[in-house]
């Protein structure tokens, strides 16, 4: 049985300068795994804090604090891990250690049993409970396929400033794409392209982007998804075939509660539940959109299943909604809520919260999309988490370094796949997308 050996943790920053925890595990003396946790800036009612009162002062004191309960546990089995982080803060929602800290743990310890045992870590996350009993299998062995990459190219909302668009994220998703390389390919050059017809239409436009690296132009909603579509079409590529748009709606972000309206502020309107949903259906068909995320506020369940009704071949998507929490998707599933979710480990705290979700789509028959957050670190473990939980798409953004990584390591593990593992066993991975 391999055992943690070593654990330390450190203040670093992410990609928008915020200070955030990393954590160190090392195995055996020897694998050592690594990891930092990112932060969202639209975030859900029931998402899990990032840090306790003290912010990451106070969890590299809990670390310091537990680090005889971590070491000697063994990061081979996540659930034995999971027990070990519950034994230090067993509260709902990490209020002792804060999400952020369970996160970093559970994944540095992860990385570091992987390599202790000569896996890749999607392989390694794949054959963990409860995610290896939920998802189906191949005999001999499960077989993985890539998810597609699905990233911003045009930005408004909480990820950037006035005068963009009100809706979130305008996406990119490569449909007609075969394989990886192809599919992060088109999706830079329909980025690279997007930018030449903002600046044609806008001298002044000086290439600003948002969070996530999408560009982020004065436009309103309507012209923005005119100008990604144009550089669709522009590319010789027709909507819906070779490649798909899609929209992070942020719905929450809008909602005022207490005037039961969403109010869009740039855009100089108001939307009753009723009109919210008109107004996302109209933007679902006109422009084809094969994504559609947080349609509506984050509880508004039934709202969110007319929607999913609509478009039976659309991911109707929750995130805000669903905030990688088992129990919540569950609830979804049972209205039809949603056909899809997103998953991101730092929502739900720890990487055993995250694989009880996975398995709860799984179950449940809806479709994974493993996700970056807009504060991201420049490590690339979710590219396997994506692979591992069965993911259709992988939300990691189209460019900047932190978002490059994500795309990179799936250039890497599909160039692994050409010539094995490396532990003398067949390679599980099929070259070929998920099926949308």
């Amino acid at each position: 049985m391999p055992a943690i050996t070593a654990v330390r943790g450190r203040l670093v920053y992410n990609s928008r300068g915020s200070p955030t925890i990393e954590v160190d595990i090392t195995t055996d003396g020897t694998h050592t795994g690594r990891a930092a946790a990112p932060s969202g800036a639209s975030v859900g009612i029931h998402e899990t804090a990032s840090f306790p009162e003290g912010g990451v002062a106070a969890s590299l004191q809990v670390l310091s604090d537990n680090a005889g309960r971590i070491t000697g546990a063994d990061p081979g089995d996540v659930g034995a891990m999971n027990k070990v982080i519950r034994e230090i803060d067993p509260e709902p929602g990490y209020p002792k250690m804060g999400g952020s800290l369970a996160f970093a743990l559970s994944i540095a310890a992860a990385e570091s049993a992987a390599k202790s045992a000569g896996k890749p870590l999607y392989r390694f996350l794949g054959e963990q409970e409860p995610l290896a009993s939920a998802l189906p299998s191949a005999p001999p062995a499960r077989r993985y396929r890539f998810p597609f990459p699905l990233g911003n190219i045009l930005g408004g909302g909480a990820h950037a400033g006035p005068g963009t668009p009100d809706i979130q994220e305008i996406l990119i998703c490569a449909t007609g794409s075969d394989t990886v390389q192809d599919a992060i390919r088109t999706n830079l050059e329909v980025h690279s392209e997007l930018r030449r017809i903002l600046q044609e239409s806008d001298p002044g436009f000086s290439g600003g982007k948002g969070d996530e690296g999408g560009w982020a132009p004065r436009l309103d909603n309507e012209k923005a998804l005119q100008a990604a579509a144009r550089a669709c079409e522009n590319l010789g590529f027709t909507l819906g075939r070779e490649v798909s748009l899609g929209v992070d709606f942020a719905s929450s972000t809008q909602w005022d509660a207490s005037r039961s309206r969403y109010v869009y502020d740039r855009a100089g309107f108001e939307n009753d539940a009723g009109e919210q949903i008109e107004f996302a259906s109209d933007l679902i068909s006109r422009f084809k959109l094969i994504y559609a995320e947080d349609a509506v506020h984050e509880e508004a369940f039934e709202d969110m299943a007319q929607i999913r009704a609509r478009f039976p071949d659309v991911l109707v998507t929750g995130d805000d909604l669903t905030v990688t929490n088992a129990a919540i998707l569950e609830r979804a599933a049972r209205g039809g809520s949603c056909n899809a979710a997103i998953l991101k480990v730092n929502q739900a705290g720890g990487l055993y919260d995250a694989l009880e979700f996975a398995a709860a789509g799984a179950r449940n028959g809806i479709g994974l999309v493993t996700s970056h957050r807009s504060g991201e670190s420049t490590e690339s473990h979710i590219s396997h988490i994506g692979i591992a939980t069965g993911s259709k798409m992988l939300k990691v953004g189209v460019v900047g370094g932190e978002r490059v990584a994500k795309l990179n390591e799936l250039l890497r593990i599909a160039e692994s796949r050409d010539g094995g593992d490396g532990d003398g066993t067949e390679h599980d991975l099929i070259q070929g997308m998920a099926e949308l």
